[in-house]
Formats: structure tokens, C-alpha cells, sequence
């Protein structure tokens, strides 16, 4: 989740919104990768979660990142929440899951490298109190009453209005953990290529990565469970968007939809303010009943962009927001997928003719399809197997064509970065599949060897 943005003065005129957006727009020489994924904490001799105090905890892993690695802590109300470092910030999911907000870098190369740094930290530390971690898409055993509310303000209102709006909203806010990538564009144009090549492709990569066959212990039905529970959230800041793929999309079609989502919060002075179903457009008006006669300021939009959740969204850049969190090779699988699609005009092309046919029902038919049925989803004549495959190949011809070397020239490109789902397309078989096999073969339908095998 997003911390809360800071400066910007008040809003006087409509267009400071779109402007806004548009500041995020970069030349190609800029254009960075960001890449941001999150992970469950337990006991080890338990595994049960962790909780937020404690010495085997949240706080505690905290607490020792900042002590032996040298991060800067981020606090709220006097708890430690996050910390900050060289343009990353390590911060806490509701449910406790510990997220790595990666810097902007230039290659994946570098992208792998620090999730590999990252990882190696938390090991470290967590070793040395006996927690692990383990990459999944859903918690594969714990229950909603298991599961601790972090205390930042955000979460605890989120709490209460998810549960008035979608049956499921809870359990993505407890038991969830994603990996995604922000990717930069050009120009409006460019931003509204990449984005309808975001949404209409986003099934592909939730069938590619799905890794949450578990809820409480059983089988649920789906290779993603997580991508199952955003369905069921809040449908006013959710799903597919077919407005981004009509004539006259670009900033400020964007504005007005998100002016549309209902509000959860207001931040002033390290306080979040309730604001729970209020509108945004009445804030700039100074008629937002949370704070009467007070004018939106930047920073409060920066921040109700922060609360629409659609399979990919846009604020200065674009989220691919996809896919179940994972093992490590996947980790850096996920951003090698959309940069490969996104940063090569001739593979952005190429991954909107894969898709451009598809109407708003098949979009919406794949989304729900890859969530229960992985690589082998089909809709109507649409094969996810072979969708995936071309997606794939492009995808490679992409990262090629870049041609940014690693290990000082050793390797030509980032390519490799690609032979987790490589390997998933030839066996046709994901993470979820092979979780579903062994819980129904050597696990003896136990999920808790998970932890054994698939812990970080």
C-alpha cells in the first residue's frame, strides 16, 4: 500500500489533475523499472503470522533491518511502519506482509539484484529470531481472525468500509501478497498504448504467476485465489475498465474516473481523517463534509489516486497489478514479462495485436477464467496456453532488441530473466499446479509442508 504524499498546494483548477498525470512523462532514455513485491512473515515453530510487537514480529524484523543494514525508519503515531534507503522503502501490508518497494533502476539486472539483496537482509535477520518468510499469492492456512491489523490509520479505516462494500475485501486486505511492476511512458499516446496493453494482457499474467490454490487449509477452486478475492471487493475502484478502451481515453478521461471513486481517507498532520464514501469532487469545491471549507490540495490527489485498484492503474506511471507474489525466480520473471512487452515500440505493437480483437466480455471472461483455471483458461476461441506463449516470445523479443547487459557484459540482455515461464509454458504448468499436486499427492492433502519447501 502506498504511504501517504507530502507538499503540493491547494487545487484551483481542474486541470492540475490531468497536469499532474502528464508530469509523469519521460523520455525513453529515462524510462525505469519498479518493482514491488510482498510476503508473508511467520514463526517458524508455529507457523502461525506474525504479530505487529514482539520479539518474534513484524516490529522486530523492522527493527532489525534498520539496526544491522542501515534503513532509515518511517514512523506513525510512534510505530515503526517502514523504512526508507537508496530509493526503496521496505513497508507493511494490513495483514503484516512485509513489501519491498523497489528503487527506479535502469535494467533488470539491477532489479533482481536487489530483490536478491533484499531477500538475503530478511533472511538474515529473521533467522536469527526464528521467523521465515514464504511468496504466495494467498495465505495457504491462516484465518481472518489469525491474521493481525497493522496499525497504520489507513488500514483501519479500509477495514471497516471493505467490509460494507464486497464480501472479499478483508481477505485482500489480511491475506494476499503480489508482485508488480511500474514501467514509465512518454507521452498520453504512449500511456494509453501501454495501458490498454496492461488491462487486456493482465489475465495472462495472473494465469502465468497464479500461486494461491489454498484457503484455510483446503483447495479453493482457483490456481489464484487472490486474483478471485479483487473481484469481489469493491466493484467502484476494481476490475478491467472498458472506458480505457473506447475512443478519448487518455489523462483526463482517467481523472474522471477516478473523481468518481468514493473517497476512504484525508491526511493532515500525520492523521488520517475519515472520509469514508465521500467525493472528491466536492473536496474541490471546499463542500467535503470530513473537512468543511478546506480546498484539496496535490498532495490529497496524489493520494486518492492511491485508492483505486483496477488490474492496472496509472498516477506517474503505469502498475501492472496482476499477478500472486512468488518464489524468487518469479519475482524477477514479473518485470521482465512487461518490460519485454512495453519498452520495445515494435513488442508494444506486437502485444496490442494479441489483444486488440478481444471485446469487453472476453477481457472480463479471461480475467475470471486465469483466476480459476491457470494456463489452461479458455474463452471462447481465446487459448490462455497459447496467448501466454505468444505473449512470451514477444516478451523475449522485447528484452533482446533492448539489449541491456549484466554481470559487466557477460550476459547480452535480459532475456533469462524469462525462463520461469518459459519452463511453466512447455510443461504447461504453474506454481498453483504443482502446489495442487503435491498437497494431493505427497502432502497428504496437509498444506503446512509448504513452508518446508517453498519458504524463501
Amino acid at each position: 500500500m502506498s504511504i501517504p504524499q507530502q507538499g503540493g498546494g491547494p487545487i484551483e483548477r481542474h486541470e492540475q489533475l490531468a497536469e499532474y498525470l502528464a508530469d509523469g512523462c519521460k523520455p525513453r532514455d529515462a524510462w525505469r523499472i519498479g518493482t514491488e513485491h510482498e510476503k508473508f512473515g511467520y514463526c517458524k515453530d508455529t507457523l502461525k503470522p506474525l504479530p505487529y510487537a514482539g520479539d518474534r514480529s513484524i516490529h522486530a524484523v523492522l527493527s532489525g533491518l534498520r539496526d544491522q543494514f542501515g534503513w532509515a525508519p518511517v514512523e506513525e503515531g510512534g510505530h515503526l511502519i517502514g523504512l526508507e534507503k537508496d530509493g526503496a522503502n521496505v513497508s507493511l501490508e494490513p495483514g503484516g506482509q512485509l513489501e519491498l518497494s523497489g528503487a527506479p533502476l535502469e535494467t533488470i539486472h539491477g532489479t533482481c539484484d536487489e530483490v536478491n539483496d533484499h531477500l538475503a537482509q530478511v533472511k538474515a535477520v529473521a533467522d536469527r529470531i526464528g521467523v521465515g518468510f514464504i511468496g504466495l499469492g494467498a495465505a495457504p492456512h491462516w484465518t481472518h481472525d489469525e491474521m493481525p491489523l497493522m496499525p497504520k490509520g489507513r488500514y483501519k479505516l479500509m477495514d471497516g468500509y471493505m467490509k460494507k462494500v464486497g464480501s472479499l475485501g478483508t481477505q485482500m486486505m489480511r491475506r494476499t501478497c503480489t508482485v508488480q511492476v511500474n514501467l514509465d511512458f512518454s507521452s498520453e499516446a504512449d500511456m494509453v498504448q501501454k495501458l490498454r496493453v496492461a488491462l487486456a494482457l493482465q489475465p495472462v499474467a495472473t494465469a502465468l504467476f497464479a500461486s494461491s490454490p489454498f484457503l484455510e487449509g483446503r483447495l479453493n477452486g482457483h490456481k489464484s485465489w487472490r486474483s478471485r478475492i479483487w473481484r469481489d471487493l469493491d466493484a467502484a475502484r476494481t476490475g478491467m475498465l472498458p472506458f480505457v478502451f473506447e475512443d478519448g481515453m487518455g489523462f483526463e478521461r482517467w481523472v474522471e474516473y477516478v473523481l468518481d471513486v468514493p473517497m476512504y481517507f484525508v491526511y493532515r498532520d500525520g492523521t488520517y481523517i475519515d472520509a469514508l464514501g465521500q467525493s472528491f469532487r466536492d473536496f474541490l469545491k471546499g463542500e467535503l463534509p470530513a473537512l468543511p471549507g478546506e480546498i484539496a490540495t496535490m498532495s490529497d490527489w496524489a493520494d486518492h489516486l492511491t485508492t483505486v485498484f483496477p488490474e492496472a492503474r496509472i498516477k506517474k506511471f503505469i502498475e501492472m497489478r496482476g499477478a500472486d507474489g512468488g518464489p524468487w525466480r518469479r519475482l524477477c520473471a514479473l518485470p521482465a514479462f512487461w518490460v519485454g512487452l512495453m519498452y520495445d515500440q515494435t513488442a508494444l505493437d506486437a502485444a496490442w495485436d494479441v489483444a486488440r480483437g478481444w471485446d469487453a466480455e472476453t477481457r472480463e471472461g479471461l480475467r475470471i477464467a486465469a483466476s480459476v483455471d491457470g494456463l489452461q483458461a479458455r474463452v471462447g476461441d481465446v487459448d490462455m496456453l497459447s496467448v501466454a506463449r505468444l505473449c512470451v516470445e514477444i516478451a523475449e523479443q522485447g528484452l533482446k532488441a533492448r539489449a541491456r547487459p549484466g554481470a559487466g557484459g557477460m550476459i547480452p540482455d535480459e532475456a533469462h530473466f524469462l525462463n520461469a515461464l518459459k519452463e511453466s509454458i512447455e510443461s504447461g504448468h504453474v506454481l498453483a499446479d504443482e502446489l495442487i499436486a503435491r498437497f494431493e499427492g505427497p502432502w497428504n492433502e496437509n498444506v503446512t509442508p509448504v513452508f518446508g519447501e517453498f519458504s524463501y
